[in-house]
């Protein structure tokens, strides 16, 4: 019985296999450097994610390019610039203000506002009337009430 128990803790331990990616610095600075670029790219798999928090193929692929980048001595930029000529802007997570981006970056409150003002025309359409009915409306809309109970 023991046997069976180790067996199946066996089969469970495989499927709990993590990866951890380890990376070896030269100097502290280019770690950081390393950090806070694979903090402001974002993943084009996930969309919602950095390619730090990421585990997509892609985002590991990218975390080897901004190493290995770092290690033939580019800069900060060098590497900010080949993402974005690559990749286009929206490989950062918050995209430098420019005319390319404005969408991005207004895109957000412009659908807010458009929203708001259609919420507003619609409330201002179906506004209530408080003026009572005239007694011919009323004549009609009771006859109409009637042959509704009638059919």
């Amino acid at each position: 019985m023991k046997f069976l128990y180790a067996l199946m803790l066996s089969l469970l331990v495989y499927q709990a296999h993590a990866e951890i990616e380890y990376r070896d610095f030269k100097q502290p600075e280019q770690e950081q450097a390393y950090q806070t670029l694979i903090s402001e790219l974002r993943c084009l798999v996930c969309q919602n994610q950095t390619i730090a928090d990421s585990n997509a193929d892609l985002a590991k692929d990218l975390r080897r390019q901004v190493y290995e980048m770092l290690q033939q001595g580019k800069s900060r930029q060098d590497i900010v610039d080949f993402m974005t000529d690559r990749y286009g802007d929206f490989v950062m997570y918050k995209p430098a203000l420019k005319l390319k981006t404005m969408l991005l970056w207004l895109g957000p409150v412009l659908f807010l506002v458009i929203g708001l003002a259609t919420v507003w025309v619609l409330r201002s359409k179906t506004a209530v009337i408080d003026e009572p009915l005239s007694k011919e409306q009323q004549a009609k809309l009771d006859s109409i009430l009637d042959k509704g109970d009638d059919a």
